[in-house]
């Protein structure tokens, strides 16, 4: 008799073939793992990728194909094997990447121990080219760096702290709180990213195995390099929505902030917060030819400027709730750095975003 599935791997599967069994491979020699399925939707291919998924189905009972008669897209097709699969834990898995020996066994064991954690990923091993995309390989050294719910929780606001076909979370979590959503309307956003800022919203935590458990390929035409919904502003503007509320419930001054980083590409940055209301009293600035100016109404202060925070609980709201906005990883804990014995720690009196 077939052993009810504890994981259901939902693995959205579009135009795949030439990556697709070396997926559904690593997932099937999967070391010490419980009972577990792979929902793998074909999202209208037109390549081979539902004559692979048959022919691995026909192997193995686990690998389980469901076809979509279009392309509806990555969102879509991903609620679509969700909502096939059986099990209490849902595991995420792109037809392009590898899931490497052990990760579904330490993912589940890891939820296992802790009934109060929602999602658990885990770190990655980067797929591409360092040398050639330095940008890439920095920001999966960042990703592997928040490791605790604490760290991903205050970093959301920076960049998606999850990547997406690492992580394993509990069915129930999607059935509440829904998941992918289409990016479509409005310009697009990504639809990950809004997912993990709508969960963390309502309160759902989140850690990360301290072991790589994917290695996230990285090819030319992977949708956040193609696709609009994951350029630059469409991130600004579904990061907006979620750090606007977030204010609004821990900034005592809010809508006003002081906002660390005068330059042209941090206040691009800031766009969508100020048409949501954000007001910016005053930007801080280290560059010498910037202290002092006028930029969009508001005086730039030298960072000598910020008070030290008051340790009262009442008096805090005296002092100003400074917004970390610079791009460079490393610039950016420099100054949270220099906040913090001023009493600004984040999520206290500041919180950063990229």
């Amino acid at each position: 008799m077939e052993a009810t599935p504890r994981i259901s791997v939902a693995m959205p599967c579009f135009n795949a073939a030439a990556t697709l069994p070396a997926a559904l491979d690593s997932l099937l020699s999967q070391t010490d793992a419980p009972p577990f399925e792979i929902d793998a939707v074909d999202d209208g291919s037109t390549d081979d990728t539902w004559n692979v998924l048959t022919a691995h189905a026909a192997c193995d009972a686990r690998v389980r194909p469901l076809r979509l008669p279009r392309n509806l897209g990555c969102a879509l097709a991903t609620n679509a094997a969700i909502e096939a699969g059986r099990a209490p834990y849902v595991a995420r898995m792109d037809a392009d990447d590898i899931a490497l020996p052990g990760r579904l066994a330490e993912q589940a064991a890891a939820l296992d121990a802790d009934p109060g954690l929602g999602l658990v990923a885990g770190l990655v091993r980067f797929g591409g080219d360092a040398v050639a995309c330095p940008g890439f390989a920095h920001y999966i050294h960042w990703l592997n760096s928040l490791v605790t719910p604490g760290d991903i929780a205050k970093n959301r606001f920076v960049e998606s702290p999850l990547v997406n076909p690492s992580v394993m979370y509990r069915r129930e979590i999607y059935d509440r709180l829904g998941g992918a959503r289409e990016n479509h309307a409005g310009g697009g956003f990504p639809e990950d990213y809004e997912q993990w800022l709508r969960w963390m919203a309502a309160g759902v935590r989140m850690a990360k195995v301290r072991r790589e458990v994917v290695v996230w390929n990285d090819p030319p035409g992977r949708l956040t390099r193609v696709d609009a919904a994951y350029a630059p502003a469409a991130f600004a503007r579904i990061k907006a929505v979620y750090l606007w509320d977030w204010l609004a419930a821990n900034n005592p001054r809010h809508p006003e902030v002081w906002a660390w980083g005068a330059g042209r590409e941090s206040r691009r940055r800031l766009a969508p917060l100020v048409a949501h209301g954000l007001v910016v009293a005053a930007y801080v600035d280290i560059d010498p030819r910037k202290i002092g100016q006028n930029v969009a109404g508001a005086r730039v202060l030298n960072r000598e400027a910020i008070p030290q925070r008051p340790a009262q609980p009442r008096s805090r709201s005296v002092a100003p709730f400074v917004l970390v906005n610079v791009g460079s990883h490393g610039a950016r804990e420099q100054i949270l750095g220099w906040l913090a014995p001023r009493g600004y720690l984040p999520g206290e009196g500041c919180v950063a975003m990229g």
